[in-house]
């Protein structure tokens, strides 16, 4: 039988713990991750609400397999509804915290309601309190690491919390575990701190145990020398996902100046994961039994604390590239202060980067920015623009509400610089050399996010590779001679990459080891590990299925918000020919893109007006609950 799911309901209006029991019958559905979060808020959340009210509902959960003793399952999922986009609120993070939040017997967390003043949720298995958090408030992420294991005496908690920025509700604030990994993206934050919830402490507790040990030892055999024959996963380890960095600079893909440009002539080598490896890299962490050892660790001394990581490669463009910031060390600088205060780098940089183009166009001067120039390149301004911002202090204050909201207030064409989809700032993978990525940004429902599909240069390798052999396992099978055409068959592999995703977010499992394409485990690999670590019998027609349904909850939560086709789009820039470098004149084309988007609707069974799906679809997915629900 497929175990029932356990469930904490925190009450923080009225501070009362409560348990609830989902049957294993229905767990199988929705299996944990986003897919289990949706699954809670459709049913008592109603549409309409503000998202940084009382009425919204935070839920962190995990899944089935996480903290089982194998490389890439330790993730949580935040789902709310986003104070940043208005839809439907997702992030994921690693580390610890999750492996250990299983372990102590829950399977997700549900926060309704405000406290009156500041607490946190501290979890000891059954023991489950809630504790006054005043003496939190307004502290960072290392502050309230030393305060809270000081205060239940123990160094081996795992926090998730929110910084100074949660607090004081920026629109793209996010939940820091570890001090170092972030649910970085849409705001969920914000909505912790709109509940007056400083952080949610779990006490560590016992390793699980898989349900066949026998079996289990079978994915584990060889994976350490199976890592040191695997260059995609070794270079993971040795440089970080910043190790793309250079690569995409010297074919013009790497997004510069809020992408004017995918070239970065002046400043790529400075801040690439190469050149990190070699000067302020001081060790390589890694999440619960994971063998990759992906994360960085750096340390400036007397200006950079190895206990807030270091940049991976969204943060380093987005803190380096997108504003023209030339020097590793502020980079390194600028990721610390938005992990200390709890901001999301990839929306902070984007921001800003903004805020640069607005500057050095005219459309805002000194006496808007509080005397500061904004010029791209200023590397000076980075450091102090992202304190003010987690403080919402001066200019900060407008920056605070995100790109998309402070165009609004600008005028002037301030809109054309925003580059959201959905009000959500882009991640650093252009569009016009992964054009299949750029679909995936137009109609993933939380924003455009380059973790929700496989992306197109997979298909332009070797047809005997292990990444194609396993995306074969999906029904992709059509290779490319380069990575620009978005035909039928591009369409496809991004729908059907986009669900094989959604099922590795729901099951909380890490896309560098369980991704399609990364050669350390593959999907039939999955549907092993869902039956020897928890006796679930599956296949992989079951688990994509669960991720189809997971995606098509989302749509359905977004339409129930006002959202249609109209919000299904991509900034304008992205359609006009790059200026230079070896990209010079590259664009996607928009007539393609149109058609493309019809496309991927009828393949996802959704309504091609509206972009929403249609009733016949939800039923297919055993999702008619919700036609009732309308």
């Amino acid at each position: 039988m497929f175990p029932d799911a356990r469930i904490l309901d925190v009450d923080l209006t009225h501070q009362v713990v409560k348990v609830k029991i989902l049957p294993g019958e229905i767990y199988r559905r929705y299996p944990g991750g986003s897919a289990l979060g949706l699954y809670l808020m459709l049913q008592y959340m109603p549409p309409g609400i503000d998202p940084l009210s009382p009425e919204n509902l935070l839920v962190f959960s995990v899944s089935p397999l996480t903290g089982l003793p194998i490389s890439g399952q330790s993730r949580v999922v935040i789902t709310t509804k986003s104070p940043l986009t208005g839809a439907i609120g997702d992030s994921q993070a690693g580390g610890f915290f999750p492996a250990h939040f299983k372990a102590n017997g829950w399977d997700a967390v549900v926060f309704r309601g405000k406290s009156e003043g500041p607490v946190y949720l501290y979890i000891d298995g059954e023991n489950v309190t809630l504790r006054s958090a005043e003496h939190l408030w307004g502290k960072v992420t290392g502050e309230v690491e030393t305060l809270i294991k000081e205060e239940i005496g123990n160094q081996g908690l795992e926090i998730a919390q929110i910084g100074p920025a949660g607090e004081n509700l920026v629109r793209f604030a996010c939940v820091i575990n570890h001090c170092n990994r972030a649910n970085g993206r849409t705001g969920t934050g914000a909505v912790m701190g709109s509940k007056n919830l400083k952080a949610v402490v779990v006490k560590p507790a016992k390793p699980r145990s898989p349900a066949s040990k026998e079996g289990f030892s079978s994915l584990n055999k060889n994976v350490v020398a199976r890592l040191r024959e695997n260059q995609a996963v070794t270079g993971l380890g040795q440089y970080g996902t910043a190790g793309d960095l250079d690569g995409f600079n010297e074919i013009g893909f790497l997004p510069t100046k809020n992408w004017r440009t995918g070239f970065f002539p002046e400043g790529a080598d400075n801040i690439s994961g190469s050149t990190m490896a070699e000067t302020i890299l001081t060790g390589r962490d890694t999440c619960y039994a994971c063998a990759v050892r992906c994360k960085r660790v750096v340390e400036v001394s007397g200006r950079v604390d190895p206990l807030y990581g270091g940049p991976e490669y969204e943060t380093a463009a987005a803190l380096g590239s997108y504003c023209g910031v030339t020097s590793l060390e502020t980079v390194a600088l600028a990721n610390q202060l938005c992990n200390m205060y709890g901001l999301d780098t990839i929306s902070c940089g984007g921001t800003l980067s903004f805020a640069m183009e607005c500057y050095e166009t005219g459309l805002i001067d000194q006496t808007t920015t509080d005397g500061m120039e904004l010029n791209f390149g200023n590397q000076e301004v980075v450091p102090r623009l992202i304190e003010m911002i987690a403080k919402r202090e001066g200019f900060g204050n407008l920056l605070a509400e995100g790109s998309a909201r402070a165009a609004e207030k600008i005028g002037g064409g301030a809109k054309d610089f925003s580059m959201t989809v959905k009000g959500q700032e882009l991640p650093a993978h252009m569009p016009q050399f992964k054009p299949s990525v750029g679909l995936i940004y137009a109609v993933n429902p939380f924003g455009a996010d380059h973790q929700s599909s496989e992306h197109d240069p997979f298909l332009v390798t070797d047809p005997e590779s292990q990444e194609r052999r396993w995306l074969a396992q999906l029904g992709v099978w059509k290779g490319y001679q380069d990575t620009y055409a978005l035909d039928d068959e591009k369409v496809r592999f991004a729908f059907d990459t986009q669900c094989y995703f959604s099922i590795v977010d729901t099951l909380g499992l890490c896309q560098f080891v369980w991704g399609p394409s990364w050669e350390l485990y593959g999907p039939t690999d999955m549907v092993d590990l869902c039956k020897y670590g928890v006796g679930w019998e599956t296949s992989l027609f079951e688990l994509m299925r669960i991720g189809e349904r997971r995606i098509n909850m989302m749509r359905y939560f977004n339409a129930r918000e006002g959202f249609a086709r109209a919000h299904d789009t991509l900034p304008e820039r992205i359609f006009k020919p790059l200026p230079d470098g070896h990209s010079r004149g590259i664009a996607l084309d928009r007539d393609q893109f149109a058609e493309a988007l019809t496309t991927y609707y009828q393949f996802a069974g959704w309504d091609i007006e509206t972009g929403n799906p249609t009733d016949v679809t939800l039923r297919k997915l055993s999702l008619a609950w919700l036609l009732e629900l309308a």
